[in-house]
């Protein structure tokens, strides 16, 4: 006798429907293939006890057991609950139509009861486009997996359910989600706000010019001038998430397994700020099982690294092609995963090992060459695609001692939502190619070279004016690009249709941490 159930393989981000083929036979031996892991096959043990507790057993039979396709490895728990049902099945203790009909995923606990698997969003993706009629998943990921329209998907708290339910022995109805309302009602419900931040005016426009046009940012300045306290409040100024962007966001944390119990559509940008003691692996992604690292998590947010001079420099390096490319390919030798990563790159530190380098209120007591050294943690290839830096000084305490709140993050916001609006209407008739294979063009940071002559070509007065600026700090041509793309978005700020020689300024003064510049400084 043959039987077939489905499940799901999760690569990275890839999935693919995997078909279980149960044949029984005469005889006493078990037989697994599928390039199986070691996960997979201890399922047995866990399904045999399920069984054994839910008042059914093991057939006695010569049983054959096969995950196709067979040159794709299988790993995890979630194809516990298919093979679970498909041995009953082939054993003659259930018979229903409705088996494949239903995709299934879940890790059985030994008394039966199904507990959380990871990717139940990019699985319940595939299985509306398989055209499965719906999705059979642990009660923890309902909602999440509920998100995916024109699917019915059930949560189920145990292997009893599920067979009630194949057998009709019990109604069960469908998980329904209104995602829209769910998703616009926590848009902009933040616990932080700008108007909390007192003074550092400069900053919290070179902010602003930051979230426009998706800039990656720099901020250098003594230890409490506010550095993380205005990068964690940088998701507010940023514009929503749109539904697009929440569902791939949201696919990310599910495969990784960051998504709550209960959690549908992340509704707001996320927020990442690894440690400095982190690896190369976590940052980036990989690993045996492929997951996503630290900038495929802040895909469509902000990747904060705070104390980046105290950051392995190799460590650093590896982000040089995401921030370029903004998607990272996992290569190993028996695949290739590739992830998102388009993020905000926003980035803090020290002027030097003692922190009061230019600080007016404290004596620094470093040399000029140990703030090179301290400084030159950081490459000039990874500062080049830094677009803005910045430069704090502590608050006085004038300023610090106001009771009257600085201007708002809905406000800061409503300018730079308008800014985005009309790169997106500039961007908008270009070809999906002309991203330079990275699909369409949302924002200036994105812009190509070819696009830079088009848009944001200065007058002759500019061109001077950057001709000598090049000269003088002794900028790499990616910088000129850079400088290009930031005075566009000021631009933008103005509603100016030219890039004007103010807008030029602006932007060369945000590349004042560039390195002969420091070391004239020093």
């Amino acid at each position: 006798m043959l039987v077939k159930t489905y499940c799901a393989s999760v690569m990275g981000l890839e999935t693919m429907t995997v078909t279980i083929e149960l044949n029984m036979a005469r005889g006493v031996q078990f037989h697994l293939t599928g390039l199986p892991d070691m996960s997979v096959k201890e399922s047995m043990s866990r399904i045999r006890a399920a069984l054994s507790n839910n008042g059914y057993r093991m057939p006695v039979a010569d049983l054959s057991i096969n995950l196709s396709p067979s040159d794709v490895r299988k790993e995890g728990c979630g194809y516990d609950l298919p093979l679970a049902i498909g041995i009953l099945a082939v054993n003659g203790s259930i018979e229903s139509s409705l088996i494949p009909e239903y995709m299934m995923v879940g890790e059985l606990g030994l008394d039966g009861k199904l507990k959380p698997i990871r990717g139940s969003l990019p699985i319940a993706i595939l299985a509306r486009k398989e055209k499965f009629k719906g999705l059979i998943v642990p009660k923890q990921n309902v909602r999440e997996a509920a998100v995916v329209n024109q699917l019915e998907v059930y949560g189920m708290e145990s292997l009893g359910e599920v067979i009630d339910f194949l057998m009709e022995r019990q109604q069960f109805s469908p998980m329904v989600i209104d995602t829209r309302k769910e998703f616009y009602e926590h848009q902009c419900l933040y616990d932080l706000d700008f108007m909390d931040v007192r003074g550092q005016e400069n900053v919290k426009r070179a902010l602003e010019v930051a979230a426009a046009g998706g800039h990656n940012l720099i901020m250098v300045g003594p230890p409490g001038s506010g550095k993380s306290m205005m990068a964690k409040r940088l998701p507010t100024i940023m514009p929503p998430l749109t539904l697009h962007e929440s569902l791939e966001t949201t696919q990310i944390y599910s495969v990784a397994g960051k998504l709550g119990s209960g959690a549908s559509l992340i509704s707001q940008r996320p927020f990442r700020s690894p440690h400095h003691t982190i690896s190369q692996v976590a940052l980036v992604g990989g690993g045996t099982t492929p997951q996503p690292g630290e900038i495929s998590l802040a895909h469509n947010g902000v990747l904060f690294a705070d104390e980046l001079t105290e950051f392995n420099k190799q460590t650093l390096e590896v982000l040089r092609q995401p921030l370029e490319d903004r998607k990272i390919t996992i290569s190993r030798a028996k695949y290739n995963v590739e992830m998102p990563c388009n993020f905000m790159f926003v980035a803090s530190c020290n002027p030097c090992p003692c922190g009061y380098y230019g600080d007016a209120t404290h004596q620094c007591c470093c040399t000029p060459g140990q703030i090179q050294r301290y400084l030159g943690k950081i490459s000039g290839p990874l500062l080049d695609r830094i677009d803005i830096h910045c430069e704090i000084q502590a608050v006085p305490f004038a300023q610090l001692s106001q009771m009257q709140p600085g201007e708002s993050s809905a406000a800061i916001r409503e300018r730079v939502i308008a800014a985005r609006r009309l790169q997106e209407e500039r961007f908008s008739s270009l070809p999906l190619g002309e991203g330079g294979g990275r699909g369409r063009i949302y924002c200036n940071a994105q812009m190509t070279e070819r696009m830079l002559h088009q848009y944001a070509e200065p007058d002759a007065a500019s061109m001077e004016m950057l001709r000598m600026a090049m000269e003088r700090l002794k900028l790499s041509a990616r910088a000129y690009s850079r400088i290009l793309k930031v005075a566009r978005t000021i631009a933008d700020l103005d509603n100016s249709e030219s890039v004007q020689s103010q807008h030029i300024a602006e932007a060369i003064g945000y590349r004042n941490l560039d390195r002969g510049d420091w070391a004239e400084r020093c």
